[in-house]
């Protein structure tokens, strides 16, 4: 079977060459090209031809794409580049790219049409100035496929080898066998479901407890499904480093990287990655950035060798052959079969991997693990904000012309407050005038930057303020019912009326991730609290075929006692008669079965309250506790005391970094008290996101406040049984747990004691 490859892709694999280069230089946005493409076409004489449609072929390897455009009367092919500034400043490689392209569709044309000769040419469009630069070529048509065979030369061989896997991948995918000798109580049905999916085309919603194995549940599922659906990515997607190493985990067991043929990639984030934190990313600053597209081939086929490159194996494959190890591991993901990395990989609006999905044509598959977190993960994604000290800071050191521009906006800034103070304090929309001026400010920073000499350094300063601009004004342009605009105020600098921020907050997320999950052959979002199904799908933008799975628990209620505390209350008005009850409940438990135990709450100040409580009491029973903004010694240190056999009490905040993810087994841990029910804060934000859930779902109240808290609250509580071997104790101190509505949200397995058998024994 013949191996297709776009002309692009060709390119940009056999013609790269030289220096990473990712200094800045203005360019158009897409629409900016597309209206750029439109207008140099239109200028043409009749007859000129564009989008042409063209394939050639050479030992089997298949090439196609579309030309930009063809005047027949002048013999020429063009390839237009739509671009802003002197023409300068483009790296080399980018010009080099270009040519080979413009090459590549003059060989195939010169094919298609019999020609003998041929003019090509580079277009180069200022979007600014709306002025052409026209770089032409001669060529003999002999000459062309010369250099069209020598870049399929040196892609066929790669593309034979991608082949071969490929078929030496699914031929063993199809003969994989569970790495276990039996599926766990539950793992089975979790399985069965996500193959389902991926068959079926449709996506998954799975509740499934934790114990059960869901990592490799869900990732042998799809593996297994591979073949015969013609998958060419797994992406599996978490929202912590513990998620990425489970996957990496489970594809080990799997085999890869040893018996099986499988290509793994972890992606982790470019400052955990970076071997010069203080170097730019360019040859002149980076050394691991001169060259990298000269070295890359050699890297490249030393990395997937390997099979399994976790963080560690991936750099030490750069620190081999002398290249950046992050935009290693980003080319990585274009030949590898499963990618391991954060949310943001697919579901940010600016995705790596959605974005060469859509390029390269891929059938993906897609795992979201401890999707309960996805929520507030795609808030913070589509939400964007401006300072107005900011703005006004920048002032100060820019030229004349963005000065300007950045007064309009200080005037916008004015108008702004009027407005808001005139319609009672409140934004119900962005008025087109401020949005107007920060289209100016953007405009003026790019004409600043375009004028730049030609290795001039650039304000880094302005240009972090551009970009926040910009993003601020793509979020703008979808504003809607989804979103709300909130209004801050921060002192000033010198005194006077304070500064302003404005914030375009995303409420409910559907919108922007609905194309996500239709960019998929399947994607399945499982976590051990995803109760009710109709709030995922409801917030998430999940089709609404997507398949519910609640997997029952392998483990019984004997495991572990839940009592409810019904005469204690942890409402705001009532934490301070309420410490000393809770101190003293946590003491006596500890008393009656001495053993590691973790006490959550819903604030810092909470919790130093109660275990200065608890200590001040019971100073013989060691405690610790969880800080403001622990790094990561300090988190492995905080775990390191529940040791077998040991004993204390841990005092953490709930949905903080010990309220999930977090793997304690056996006697390490044999019980946690809750001193909440996780409710966010009542205010503006989380008010207004009721009124727009109740307007939009009749469901303000639960969808707000009740099931993000109770998610927590069975989170934290998940932590106590981890195999069918734990036994432990859950306290839930609060008289709301025994109401019927906050009941039916936690785990149908927990048996609850009676409000009277939790009084007596508190």
């Amino acid at each position: 079977m013949p191996f297709t490859v776009a002309v692009r892709t060709l390119c940009e694999f056999a013609a790269r060459r030289g220096d990473l280069d990712l200094r800045f230089t203005p360019a158009p946005s897409a629409q900016e090209g597309i209206a750029g493409h439109l207008w140099v076409t239109e200028r043409r004489a009749e007859g000129y031809e564009t989008e042409i449609a063209l394939r050639g072929s050479f030992e089997g390897l298949e090439v196609r794409g579309r030309a930009d455009g063809f005047d027949p009367a002048l013999n020429r092919l063009e390839e237009i580049k739509t671009h802003r500034g002197d023409l300068a400043r483009q790296p080399a490689n980018h010009r080099a790219l270009h040519w080979a392209q413009a090459r590549c569709y003059g060989a195939l044309l010169c094919e298609a049409r019999g020609l003998a000769q041929l003019d090509i040419a580079l277009v180069y469009f200022d979007i600014a100035t709306q002025r052409e630069t026209v770089l032409t070529e001669t060529w003999e048509a002999p000459a062309l496929r010369e250099a069209f065979e020598a870049l399929c030369r040196d892609f066929l061989a790669w593309a034979q080898q991608e082949s071969a896997h490929r078929a030496a991948r699914d031929a063993a995918l199809q003969a994989l066998a569970f790495p276990h000798p039996d599926f766990r109580t539950g793992q089975r049905e979790l399985a069965e479901a996500v193959y389902r999916g991926a068959a079926t085309g449709r996506c998954v919603l799975a509740q499934a407890p934790t114990g059960i194995g869901k990592t490799v549940g869900t990732l042998f599922p799809l593996l297994k499904a591979a073949p015969a659906q013609a998958l060419d990515k797994v992406f599996y997607l978490t929202a912590k480093t513990t998620g990425r190493q489970l996957a990496l985990d489970a594809a080990q067991a799997l085999g890869a990287g040893r018996t099986l043929p499988l290509r793994v990639v972890e992606l982790v984030a470019r400052e955990k990655a970076c071997e010069h934190p203080g170097s730019a990313c360019h040859g002149e600053s980076c050394p691991l950035a001169r060259g990298f597209w000269d070295r890359l081939p050699a890297a490249r086929s030393d990395a997937l060798q390997s099979g399994l490159l976790d963080a560690p194996a991936l750099r030490e494959v750069a620190r081999r052959h002398a290249v950046c190890p992050y935009y290693l591991s980003q080319e990585l993901c274009r030949w590898t079969d499963v990618v391991v990395g954060d949310y943001n990989y697919w579901f940010d609006g600016s995705a790596l991997l959605h974005a060469l999905a859509l390029e390269q044509g891929w059938r993906v598959a897609v795992l979201a693990d401890e999707a309960h977190n996805l929520v507030e993960r795609a808030r913070e994604m589509y939400s964007a904000e401006i300072a107005q000290a900011d703005l006004r800071a920048l002032r100060r050191t820019v030229p004349q012309a963005v000065r300007g521009a950045l007064d309009k906006v200080q005037r916008g800034w004015s108008a702004l407050r009027k407005a808001r103070e005139a319609a009672g304090d409140r934004l119900d929309g962005l008025p087109a005038n401020f949005l107007q001026a920060l289209r100016g400010a953007c405009t003026a920073i790019e004409e600043h930057f375009a004028q730049a000499a030609p290795g001039a350094s650039l304000d880094e300063g302005l240009q972090q303020a551009w970009f926040g601009m910009l993003g601020f004004l793509k979020l703008a342009e979808t504003f809607g019912e989804h979103s709300v605009l909130e209004w801050r105020e921060q002192p000033a600098a010198r005194g006077g009326r304070p500064d302003a921020v404005l914030r375009i907050q995303n409420l409910v997320p559907a919108s922007f991730l609905a194309p996500r999950f239709a960019a998929t052959r399947t994607s399945t979002l499982f976590s051990a609290t995803l109760s009710p199904p109709r709030y995922a799908l409801d917030m998430l933008g999940l089709p609404q075929h997507t398949a519910w799975v609640d997997v029952a628990s392998p483990f019984s209620a004997a495991q572990l006692q839940v009592r409810i505390v019904q005469r204690i209350s942890t409402r705001w008005a009532d934490r301070g008669r309420s410490v000393a009850p809770i101190a003293e409940l946590i003491a006596r438990q500890f008393e009656a079965a001495p053993g590691n135990y973790l006490a959550f709450f819903s604030s810092f100040d909470y919790l130093a309250q109660v275990a200065d409580a608890f200590e001040a009491a019971h100073p013989q029973v060691p405690a610790w506790r969880q800080s403001r903004r622990m790094g990561e010694a300090e988190r492995s240190a905080f775990l390191a005391r529940f040791q077998p056999g040991g004993q204390g009490v841990g005092f953490a905040v709930l949905g903080g970094s010990f309220g999930e993810g977090v793997d304690l087994r056996g006697d390490r841990l044999v019980g946690a008290f809750v001193a909440t029910l996780g409710l966010p804060q009542v205010n503006p934000r989380n008010e207004a996101l009721k009124a727009r859930l109740e307007q939009a779902f009749g469901r303000g109240w639960d969808y707000a406040y009740l099931v993000p808290g109770l998610q927590k609250v069975v989170q934290a509580a998940g932590r106590v049984i981890r195999t069918p071997e734990d036994r432990g104790v859950v306290w839930l101190i609060d008289d709301r747990f025994g109401r019927p509505a906050v009941r039916e949200l936690l785990p149908a397995w927990w048996r609850i004691a009676p409000a009277g058998d939790a009084v007596a024994q508190a």
